[in-house]
């Protein structure tokens, strides 16, 4: 007779790896990388260490899926300001103070996600997560482009140059022995969001 697990054993095992997910996502807010030992997330979830290893084979590939899971939600974001009503110039500042506020308010796990030194394997998600980030922008910019509001660039290359700027520009607010407060970081939030623009809008005035 073939064994047919059911649907609550199904449920069961996904909500056990949903719950070991988010331990190691929590280690990794509070710690970095470093923190997510997999014996320090199979105890946070409360599970064995090598329940963890039933799902992951590797703690790099449960660092991989955390990047995943974190820039999925975080482009998802992104997207929804980049497809909101507004002008392209609205909606460029829009989405770039969206990402900067949200990672100055979940500074250590932005941190990791963005510049922390991983794995090969969690650098190829990294990776996807810019790209992902810099067609949000590319769209913007190619609808601004159409209409005006920026002049004639390649929007693809230009995408790529603001994400680029503002994550390298948060890098160091970011770090872990780095500490600002509120007044620094809306001033780092505006300083990125006015070079950002000046940069796509160039010495032309911004049009609706």
């Amino acid at each position: 007779m073939v064994y047919r697990r059911t649907e609550a054993a199904t449920r069961r095992l996904a909500d056990k790896r949903a719950r070991i997910l988010k331990a190691a996502r929590d280690l990794v807010a509070e710690g970095g990388w470093a923190a997510a030992q997999v014996d320090h997330v199979a105890a946070k979830a409360g599970v064995a260490t090598g329940t963890v290893y039933r799902y992951w084979s590797s703690k790099a590939e449960l660092c991989a899926e955390i990047v995943a899971t974190v820039s999925t939600h975080e482009v998802g974001i992104v997207r929804a300001v980049a497809d909101a009503d507004g002008t392209p110039v609205e909606r460029l500042t829009g989405a770039i103070r969206a990402f900067a506020g949200r990672a100055l308010r979940g500074r250590r796990l932005a941190y990791a996600i963005i510049a922390e030194p991983v794995d090969p394997e969690v650098e190829t998600v990294r990776l996807e997560y810019r790209a992902q980030l810099a067609h949000c922008f590319e769209r913007i910019l190619r609808e601004g482009i159409m209409r005006g509001a920026f002049p004639r660039l390649d929007p693809a290359v230009a995408a790529a140059c603001i994400v680029g700027a503002f994550m390298e520009a948060l890098i160091g607010p970011l770090a872990p022995a780095k500490g600002t407060g509120p007044r620094a970081d809306r001033h780092l939030v505006e300083q990125i969001e006015r070079f950002c623009l000046r940069a796509s809008v160039g010495t032309s005035e911004a049009k609706p």
